[in-house]
């Protein structure tokens, strides 16, 4: 199978499939995006439902594409995540993440992790009718099958080569004769107690002998930097903020 991507209003496109899969639903599920036979990721959980697999599908195809600056046309047998990504999400987030009767929506944290994912991303979706022999959807779909059946039978995840068309993501890249580069971002917390002191050696990162402000340093890799960076900016704060609203 080859690689569908073609020249679109000028720039490239890359075509890919999305799909999900769940045994039972919920039960042993998978996602998984497809391009061609060298570019495609898969993966999954022991117990899950096909709509967070087909959600975490465009959520990893986005992810695994976003060092390239080519547009996405992304096939998906799903109305519901067509639907969220192009129509709900947007009015949903403006009313706090609720849905018109003031329920939450469910899937939340799939749907704010793409609501980041998509910010300054150049896309289109297409929906196609699953199990109709559409040669991407099928590649999709079967990946995704074969991961949720292999969670199923406690087998090997194929979890797939990812996106290499486009050369090498940010994090893979290496110095020679070094380990992978990473960056270190710090951020201050509020102090905390241990139940007795430990040896410096012996303490965790957020284990604290003192009852004073601290820095705590986590060292990130290329692309866990660059997602933190974006979700700040959606969000209209800094890394460092953005850290904190987790505490």
């Amino acid at each position: 199978m080859t690689a569908l991507l073609g020249w679109q209003t000028g720039s490239m496109t890359i075509t890919a499939a999305a799909d999900g899969s769940a045994l039972g639903n919920p039960g042993p599920a998978g996602w998984a995006w497809y391009i061609d036979d060298n570019n495609w990721a898969a993966g999954g959980w022991k117990h899950a439902t096909n709509n967070q697999g087909e959600l975490k599908a465009v959520l990893e195809l986005f992810r695994a594409t976003a060092h390239v600056d080519d547009d996405l046309l992304v096939l998906c047998d799903s109305q519901y995540v067509i639907n969220a990504i192009t129509k709900w999400m947007r009015g949903w987030k403006a009313k706090g993440w609720r849905k018109a009767d003031g329920k939450p929506v469910m899937n939340l944290d799939l749907l704010q992790e793409l609501d980041e994912a998509l910010v300054g991303r150049k896309y289109r979706f297409e929906w196609v009718k699953g199990h109709a022999n559409h040669p991407l959807n099928e590649a999709a779909d079967s990946r995704a099958r074969a991961v949720s059946e292999a969670y199923q039978r406690n087998g090997a995840i194929p979890i797939g080569p990812g996106f290499v068309a486009g050369g090498p993501a940010p994090a893979t890249k290496t110095a020679p004769a070094k380990t992978p580069a990473t960056k270190t971002t710090a951020v201050k917390t509020a102090a905390a107690k241990v139940a007795a002191p430990r040896a410096s050696a012996d303490l965790g990162l957020f284990d604290f002998e003192v009852d004073r402000p601290h820095t705590v340093q986590v060292a990130l890799s290329a692309e866990e930097l660059g997602r933190l960076k974006r979700r700040a900016t959606s969000r209209g704060v800094s890394p460092e903020e953005l850290l904190r609203d987790l505490i």
